[in-house]
């Protein structure tokens, strides 16, 4: 079965924000079998629009997309800046601390021999800090969190909770057990992105809760 159709949630001249399903490429991969994907359809309704980030095809949630080149240059500036501040929701394995929070910083290191996976590793990892929050329990053993990345390593959230012990449901490469059983996607959502607009600088805000 093919993935849901994305969603626009806003547009305007310069911007687009886009809640893209799980199991949707956010952009062409290599092969024929690989060119359905975020950045295709949502251009057939938006011809001018273009790719700021990604969000990996499991993932599911909002991406921002620009409108035109000065418009991508501009998002592109925030996001190498840290001005775009990305929440997400995730359900996790187990309970890192019931009412708790905590911030992960070890650093991430693609695993060449298992690529696309990644690894903690003090040799050679990029540096990589993730805050968590505790938002509730999520059946009997496990737990809906709220992940903030304040940097963006591919992967990053769910090497880092793995780290910890909690690695997110659903997830086929890192999840260390018998996730087919848990979930049937992997259960993380961008809910939530704040940026500032790239042509006049006014603090904008979007929410898109998940729907697990």
């Amino acid at each position: 079965m093919p993935p849901a159709e994305p969603r626009i949630l806003y547009a305007d001249d310069t911007l687009l924000v886009v809640d893209k399903p799980a199991g949707l490429l956010a952009v062409p991969g290599r092969g024929p079998d690989k060119q359905d994907c975020l950045s295709a359809r949502v251009q057939q309704l938006h011809p001018d629009a273009l790719v700021v980030h990604r969000l990996d095809m499991a993932t599911s949630g909002l991406m921002l997309m620009a409108r035109g080149k000065p418009s991508q240059q501009a998002l592109s500036r925030s996001f190498a800046d840290r001005a775009v501040h990305k929440t997400y929701q995730a359900v996790v394995r187990g309970n890192p601390a019931p009412g708790g929070h905590g911030t992960i910083d070890l650093p991430i290191l693609l695993d060449w021999a298992q690529r696309p996976r990644r690894v903690i590793s003090a040799d050679g990892g990029k540096p990589s800090t993730t805050h968590w929050r505790v938002l509730g329990e999520f059946g009997n053993a496990h737990t809906r969190v709220e992940l903030v990345p304040v940097t963006g390593r591919s992967h990053q959230l769910r090497v880092h909770m793995l780290a910890i012990g909690h690695p997110i449901l659903g997830d086929p490469l890192y999840f260390l057990g018998d996730s087919a059983d848990l979930a049937d996607r992997l259960m993380l959502h961008a809910s939530r992105i704040a940026f500032p607009h790239p042509l006049t600088g006014h603090a904008q805000q979007f929410d898109c809760p998940p729907d697990f």
